[in-house]
C-alpha cells in the first residue's frame, strides 16, 4: 500500500499538538519551537501533495479508503481535487506565520501566578485547528467531514476565550467578560448550524444508504439514487445553513466581529483566513456536489444574501472605530463576493471564488498581522489613538498599506484577479447583481484608504512618537505574504491551472454551462 500522504498531512499537526501540550511548564520556549517545526514539516507535506497532484488527472487523487463504522456505512475516505489542494496549501502556509506572529501572545503576564502556563496550550490549540481544517479539505465521506467540521469549534473556543487581545490590559475583568461573550457566541452560532447539518447528514444517509461523496455522485449519475425534489431541497438547506454560519453569510455573520475583535491578531487570522474557508469550500464540494437541483433552486435567494453581505459588510467597515472590527466587517464583505461567485453558476465565477478564498487568506493575514504588530506597540485597537505612524515606523506603514491595497483589490495584487473573475461570472448570468457587487469595491477603497490616512498619516501623536519599526521576526512573517500578494497578482496562472479542472467538474455536477455573450445586445 502506498504511503498515506493525506493522512500524514493531517496527522502530523495533530501529533504535534499533543507533543506541544506535553512540554514541561519551564520549557515554554521549547514548546514554541516545537510547534513552529511541526508547522514547517506540515507545510513540506502540503507542498508534496501539491506537487503530486495532477490537475489534468482524476477528479479526486491521492485517495485513501478504509472501513471505519461498517454498521452505519461510514468510511475513512480521503481525496483531494484542485480546490482542496489549493486550500490545504493555504492552510499549511499560513500556520507558521500565525505561530511566529503570536510568538509572545501567550507568554505569562507579570500579574499572573508563576504556575499559570498558557503558552504550551496556545500553540497546541493552533496545531489542533490546523489538523482538523486540513482533514476537512480532504474528507470525501460526509460523516467524516462532519466530525471535524464540528470538532474544530472546541480548540477555536479556547483560543478566543482563553487568549485575548492584550490591548485590553488595563481592564482585566472587563476584557475577560468580553472574551467569554465572544467565545460563547462563536460556539453557539456554529453549534446550532452544526446540529441542523447533523439532521441533514442523517437524512442523506436514510436516502442514499451511505456517506460516500463519490458513491452518491455515481448513483445520481446512473439514476439509481431516488431522491425526491422536496427531500433534496430540505437536505440542501440543512447543509447550507451550517456552511453559511461558518462562512459567514448575512444574517448569520454577527459572531465574527466579536470573535476577531477579542482574539489576538494571529487567532483572528486563523478564524477568517483558515477556519471560515471550510464553509465556502463545503458549499462547492457538498452543496453543489450532492444537491445540484436544490442548489439551482436556492440560487436567487443566495445571490441576494451575498449582495447584502458585500454592501452591508463594507458599509459597517466604513463606520468602524476599531481596527480589528473593521477588518472583520471587510471580511464579511469579501465572503459575500466568494459566495456570489460560487452561486453565479459560471466557470469564471467559481474559479474566481476559489482564487478569492486563497487570495483573501493571504491578504487578510498580511493586513491583520501588521495591524496586530501595530496594536501591540500602542496598546489600543482604536483608530483615533493613532496618527503619523509612517514617519516613525515607515516599514510597518508600508506593509500595512500594501495589505490594505490588497484588501481593496488593487490591480497588480492577487485579490484583483479573483474579484475580477467573480464580477465577470456574475455579470454573465446576473447583470444587476454584478452592478450592485461593484459598489462594494468603491466602499472597500473608502474604508481602506480612510483607515490608512487616520492611522499612518498626519501629525505624529505623542503616544506613537517612540514606536519601533518592524523587527526581524515580524519582517519574516510579513515579507513572504507581501511577496505572494505581488507574485500571484502579476502571474496567477499556476493557481488558475490548478483549480479550473475542479471547477469544470462542479459545473458538470449542477449541469450548468456558461451563458453565451449576447453579441446583438452589445452592438
Amino acid at each position: 500500500m502506498s504511503f498515506p500522504l493525506l493522512t500524514a498531512t493531517a496527522a502530523l499537526p495533530a501529533v504535534g499538538a499533543i507533543a506541544t501540550a506535553a512540554v514541561p511548564a519551564a520549557r515554554r520556549g521549547a514548546a514554541k519551537w516545537l510547534a513552529l517545526l511541526v508547522s514547517l514539516a506540515t507545510l513540506a507535506l502540503a507542498v508534496t501533495v501539491l506537487v503530486r497532484f495532477d490537475p489534468d488527472g482524476d477528479r479526486y487523487q491521492l485517495t485513501e479508503s478504509r472501513s471505519w463504522i461498517a454498521d452505519f456505512g461510514v468510511r475513512y475516505e480521503l481525496g483531494v481535487d484542485g480546490i482542496g489542494v489549493a486550500l490545504i496549501a493555504l492552510t499549511a502556509l499560513l500556520i507558521p506565520f500565525i505561530i511566529l506572529a503570536g510568538w509572545h501572545d501567550a507568554d505569562p503576564l507579570e500579574t499572573k501566578s508563576s504556575r499559570w502556563r498558557p503558552t504550551q496550550g496556545f500553540f497546541a490549540l493552533i496545531l489542533a485547528v490546523e489538523a482538523m481544517v486540513i482533514i476537512s479539505f480532504e474528507a470525501t465521506d460526509v460523516f467524516l467531514f462532519y466530525i471535524f467540521f464540528e470538532a474544530m469549534l472546541i480548540p477555536m473556543y479556547f483560543l478566543i476565550g482563553g487568549f485575548g487581545d492584550r490591548a485590553h490590559a488595563g481592564s482585566d475583568e472587563k476584557a475577560s467578560a468580553q472574551r467569554s461573550y465572544a467565545a460563547v457566541k462563536f460556539l453557539l452560532y456554529n453549534l446550532v448550524g452544526g446540529l441542523i447539518m447533523l439532521a441533514a447528514v442523517i437524512g442523506l444517509y436514510v436516502v442514499a444508504g451511505n456517506f460516500s461523496l463519490q458513491e452518491i455522485a455515481e448513483a445520481r449519475a446512473n439514476g439509481t439514487l431516488d431522491m425526491a425534489t422536496s427531500t433534496e431541497r430540505w437536505l440542501f438547506l440543512g447543509f447550507f445553513f451550517a456552511f453559511a454560519v461558518k462562512a459567514p453569510l448575512w444574517p448569520l455573520h454577527t459572531w465574527l466581529p466579536n470573535a476577531m475583535g477579542e482574539a489576538t491578531a494571529p487567532v483572528a487570522v486563523l478564524i477568517t483566513a483558515v477556519v471560515d474557508k471550510v464553509g465556502t469550500f463545503a458549499m462547492l464540494r457538498f452543496c453543489l456536489g450532492l444537491f445540484p437541483e436544490a442548489s439551482k433552486w436556492a440560487t436567487p435567494v443566495i445571490v441576494v444574501l451575498a449582495l447584502i453581505s458585500i454592501v452591508y459588510g463594507a458599509l459597517l467597515a466604513v463606520g468602524q472605530r476599531d481596527i480589528k472590527r473593521l477588518v472583520a466587517y471587510a471580511s464579511i464583505s469579501h465572503f459575500g463576493f466568494i459566495i456570489l461567485g460560487i452561486f453565479a453558476m459560471t466557470s469564471q465565477g467559481q474559479s474566481g471564488a476559489t482564487l478569492y478564498m486563497v487570495n483573501h487568506g493571504i491578504s487578510t493575514a498580511a493586513l491583520m498581522l501588521v495591524a496586530g504588530f501595530l496594536i501591540s506597540r500602542r496598546g489600543s485597537r482604536l483608530i483615533a489613538d493613532y496618527g503619523g505612524v509612517q514617519k516613525v515606523a515607515p516599514v510597518l506603514a508600508g506593509t500595512f498599506l500594501i495589505g490594505g491595497l490588497a484588501t481593496l483589490s488593487l490591480p497588480g495584487l492577487a485579490p484583483f484577479v479573483s474579484e475580477f473573475l467573480v464580477l465577470v461570472g456574475a455579470f454573465a448570468r446576473y447583470p444587476v447583481a454584478g452592478i450592485i457587487a461593484t459598489f462594494g469595491i468603491v466602499l472597500a477603497a473608502l474604508y481602506t484608504l480612510v483607515l490608512y490616512q487616520r492611522t499612518m498619516t498626519g501629525p505624529v501623536k505623542p503616544e506613537v512618537s517612540s514606536m519601533p519599526d518592524l523587527r526581524v521576526r515580524e519582517l519574516v512573517v510579513v515579507a513572504p505574504l507581501i511577496a505572494l500578494l505581488i507574485g500571484l497578482g502579476v502571474y496567477p496562472k499556476p493557481l488558475t491551472e490548478l483549480v479550473n479542472p475542479a471547477v469544470e467538474h462542479t459545473m458538470s455536477d449542477v449541469q450548468q454551462k456558461d451563458p453565451k455573450p449576447d453579441v446583438e445586445a452589445a452592438k
